[in-house]
């Protein structure tokens, strides 16, 4: 079987979920593609001297709902066909977290472990400029991905503001509290996870519980899901980063791990620890599992393998819809990451909100309010899969499109 691309994955589960959406087929048509995609070129002169040209792009899915909000990823394997598949699946997490906002998402097809802090400047405000005509604060806010970080955030705004000749603090989040970033927005991706989880496993019964869990991935999202383990009672058994990892039966702490990861820049090699893959990691025999890195890494050739009763999925798409057809007759669960990851992007709208106003917030308040916002949404997809007898992503989908379309049609369809 050929391998779906991101998009294709996005694309499929929107169709699996269809059957059970009271929307126009025609609606469903426009949310297959998104509405423009905008492709440049970068010039990066390098500190050696030399230029090398790299490709970026900005998609726009759907704005029904609001402006267009998604992050930035810069990573070798980034293309046009993930960004548009991100955007997509952003359109869906807003929706799903109800958000007043729609779908984007932005990448540069580039190692960024390669470049140097004078070079990853050039390139962010390079990539600042070309979108900046496509971007702001009522059009399309960026926030931080994979290898993208407050640091870049803040050479995305002041580029952006210096080529507008006007302060403009809420069109990026993510940003340093220093320059308006929100409080509590370092791990609202993991908190947020956290705070989902807890009532997923409330529902299955197992909350309170020991659990051993299993994080692929230890970059932002990876780490901080290891160290807030403890709001749910997880033991981290296991932890990989794109090098290798590690692994103890008896749990292995954050403190040590993230430790190693400083002075050496891997997991791999821990003392006290066997090494393990990141294949073997993800079959390893835990009660939670928890992908944090790529898409697909989940899917039709290792999905009979995977051993964990919950997937938690911090990362976007790590299950391909094969894999998560076996998963769902292995009786295993998958929390969806349109629900599982949407802690980031709510954060970044309540940064949003304090950058308009002015009003910031203590790390105390936004902790409550993103609790009481995944909570919420939660609950209203949890009741949607319980009445129509259908998957957990089904559901986060019938809730999300329902939401959408229902904008949509108040809006029209033109021109």
């Amino acid at each position: 079987m050929a391998k779906l691309n991101p998009h294709e994955m996005f694309v499929q589960q929107l169709e699996e979920a269809a059957p059970h959406i009271s929307a126009e087929p025609e609606y469903l048509e426009i949310l297959k593609q998104p509405k423009e995609v905008l492709e440049i070129t970068i010039p990066l002169r390098l500190d050696d001297g030399s230029v090398k040209v790299l490709k970026a792009w900005r998609s726009h899915h759907n704005n029904a709902l609001g402006p267009y909000k998604g992050g930035v990823r810069f990573h070798p394997h980034v293309n046009r066909d993930e960004v548009a598949a991100l955007s997509s699946w952003m359109t869906i997490k807003c929706a799903t977290a109800d958000l007043p906002y729609g779908g984007g998402k932005g990448g540069v097809s580039v190692n960024a472990k390669e470049l140097t802090m004078t070079e990853l400047e050039r390139l962010s405000r390079g990539y600042a400029l070309g979108i900046s005509r496509f971007v702001g604060t009522d059009i399309d806010i960026p926030a931080p991905d994979v290898y993208t970080n407050p640091q870049v955030m803040s050479w995305f705004v002041d580029t952006h503001e210096k080529i507008h000749g006007r302060s403009e603090p809420s069109v990026y989040t993510g940003k340093p509290v220093a320059v308006g970033g929100s409080l509590g927005r370092g791990d609202a991706t993991s908190r947020g996870g956290m705070y989902v989880l807890r009532e997923t496993l409330r529902e299955l019964g197992l909350l309170g519980k020991p659990l051993t869990a299993a994080v692929q991935g230890y970059g932002n999202v990876g780490s901080y899901a290891h160290k807030l383990g403890d709001l749910v009672g997880l033991n981290f058994v296991a932890a990989c980063d794109s090098r290798g990892g590690a692994y103890s039966a008896k749990g292995i702490s954050y403190e040590e791990v993230s430790k190693l990861k400083r002075e050496t820049g891997s997991i791999k090699g821990m003392k006290g620890t066997d090494g393990v893959t990141n294949e073997e990691l993800l079959e390893l025999e835990v009660d939670v599992l928890v992908p944090a890195a790529l898409e697909g890494v989940i899917n039709a050739e290792n999905a009979k393998n995977i051993k964990a009763k919950v997937v938690l999925e911090l990362a976007n798409g790590p299950v391909t819809p094969e894999a998560a057809a076996i998963l769902e007759d292995k009786g295993i669960l998958v929390v969806p990451d349109v629900l599982a990851n949407a802690g980031g992007v709510t954060v970044s709208c309540f940064e949003w909100i304090q950058g308009r106003t002015g009003d910031f917030w203590t790390e105390e308040e936004v902790h409550q309010k993103l609790d009481k916002k995944l909570t919420k949404a939660f609950q209203e997809i949890w009741k949607i899969k319980k009445e129509k007898n259908i998957t957990f992503r089904q559901a986060a989908y019938v809730r999300a499109v329902d939401r959408i379309t229902l904008a949509m049609r108040f809006r029209g369809i033109w021109p």
